[in-house]
């Protein structure tokens, strides 16, 4: 699945099973949420925290899609396509990176 089939996907089950967005700050909102529970697991599993009995059935993967999907809504409502988004940012992120890599290498 290509990033804009991800969005038009996301889009047409908003309309059919979800009827509506919720508004941008309630997506945030929701967005923070999800993003902690990622930490949650993150934290239990590969961190020095310990693991409890309810994080056991937890599925990191759930919870990044569910990262994803709430990311998604807000590109959505926001009209961004999360394609030209990223490769704008990869642009940015090579120019940035291979300036620092040149400025290394006249270091050496």
């Amino acid at each position: 699945m290509t990033i804009q089939e991800l969005q038009q996907r996301v889009d047409e089950w908003i309309k059919t099973y979800g009827v509506r967005y919720f508004n941008e700050l309630t997506n945030m909102a929701l967005l923070t949420e999800e993003v902690g529970e990622v930490a949650r697991i993150v934290a239990r599993r590969y961190g020095e925290q310990s693991a409890k009995a309810s994080d056991r059935d937890r599925s990191l993967a759930d919870e990044l899609a569910d990262v994803l999907w709430v990311t998604v809504c807000l590109a959505n409502q926001t009209g961004i396509d999360l394609t030209e988004a990223l490769e704008r940012n990869f642009a940015k992120k090579t120019a940035r990176d291979a300036t620092r890599h040149l400025d290394n290498a006249k270091l050496k």
